[in-house]
């Protein structure tokens, strides 16, 4: 089945032509420490054998940037980086990559009074002068304060776009164009809709799909399926990646899940679904990631997918995020939510915070207030 495709500008990544009629890349991220540069390196090496067209890591210190120095030397791997709320760590990044991720609702954490204009000025900069490309990566759960006083509390979707058609605005203003954009939510019909109002108004910039805190396999491939059935097939996307909550070993499966969605998109093999999980207790847990503190998160998103079992029936949303980074944030919209830091769990019911607990005690503090709201729904 030829698929048409939207007329994008080809983003270069390394080996890798981004958009502009090429081949939908797959993309997956290492969940080890970036410190960790043995293991990082084979990660990204299994990625690459399991068909990975760009392999994202996380650097979050300066620490982390001689890492990643010594990575870029043992793999041959298109390496993309994602910067995390310390924008300046781009200078020592940028000669060792091939791609730069900066979330612009993460650019006010450092140096408040700062332009943003100027902080991206500074990433361009130094993304041009290192031969590398740029993703603006647009967050549900990080989404640029300035842009959410303006809009109605229920409309998350519009300063998400403001947010990503601003930072456009820029980067075509200061003459970098080698970027792409991803709109990220963990609801696929968000998902659908954030992209298709995006590739509306801007049809040339090659897009990043995913869904993301999609979960737990076969859920969270289900969830992302959905979405990328709904916008390749109208010519919507360039390269994707399947976030899942799987242990270290099993990363891969994201490139093995796209490859399978790509596959079957293809050859016409799709699935006529509206919407997902909106009358049903609906679990999202973030990809494992480099920045997971603890890895006992993977299995307690798992016991947790056990544990509420009993309550599938009610229209409850539980998030389960591994890191400080995007957990504290991003479990607000949800009616239960667990941010996991090194030694407890972090409680929270919408934005009002619970308690922390031991990854031992969780369990029974979560299902008590799960019971709670199921009875006012009953």
């Amino acid at each position: 089945m030829d698929l048409k495709r939207n007329p994008t500008r080809a983003v270069k990544v390394g080996s890798c032509t981004i958009g502009g009629g090429n081949p939908i890349a797959v993309q997956s991220m290492t969940a080890t420490h970036t410190q960790d540069i043995a293991a990082t390196v084979a990660q990204a090496n299994d990625l690459v054998a399991a068909g990975a067209d760009v392999v994202r890591i996380a650097v979050d210190s300066t620490k982390d940037a001689v890492a990643l120095a010594e990575i870029r030397k043992q793999t041959t791997a298109n390496l993309s980086v994602d910067l995390q709320e310390n924008y300046r760590l781009c200078v020592d990044v940028a000669p060792s990559v091939d791609k730069v991720r900066y979330n612009p609702g993460h650019l006010y954490h450092h140096e408040r009074t700062k332009p943003w204009q100027d902080k991206v000025k500074f990433i361009a900069e130094a993304a041009a002068a290192n031969d590398c490309a740029l993703r603006v990566g647009v967050n549900c759960g990080s989404v640029d304060p300035d842009k959410l006083g303006k809009f109605p509390e229920d409309d998350s979707i519009s300063p998400m776009l403001q947010s990503a058609w601003e930072h456009c605005e820029l980067l075509d203003k200061l003459g970098f164009t080698r970027y792409v954009v991803s709109l990220k939510d963990s609801d696929p019909q968000k998902v659908i809709e954030v992209n298709k109002r995006f590739a509306e108004q801007r049809p040339d910039v090659p897009l990043h799909l995913g869904v993301t805190e999609a979960g737990l396999p076969p859920d969270g491939i289900i969830k992302t399926r959905i979405a990328f059935e709904q916008l390749i097939s109208r010519g919507i996307g360039d390269t994707i990646r399947v976030s899942l909550t799987v242990p270290n070993s099993r990363k891969s499966e994201e490139i093995v899940a796209g490859r399978k969605i790509l596959a079957d998109i293809a050859a016409g093999r799709v699935r006529s679904v509206v919407d997902f999980g909106l009358k049903a207790l609906n679990i999202i847990s973030c990809p494992s990631c480099s920045r997971v503190e603890n890895e006992a998160f993977i299995e307690l998103a798992q016991q947790v997918k056990e544990m509420t079992e009993y309550a599938k029936q009610y229209k409850l949303t539980i998030a389960v995020m591994g890191c400080r980074v995007n957990g504290p944030g991003e479990t607000d919209d949800a009616d239960l939510g667990l941010w996991c830091g090194p030694t407890h769990v972090n409680l929270k019911k919408g934005s009002l915070e619970l308690g922390a607990y031991k990854y031992d005690e969780i369990l029974p503090k979560l299902k008590a207030e799960l019971d709670q709201l199921i009875a006012t729904k009953s």
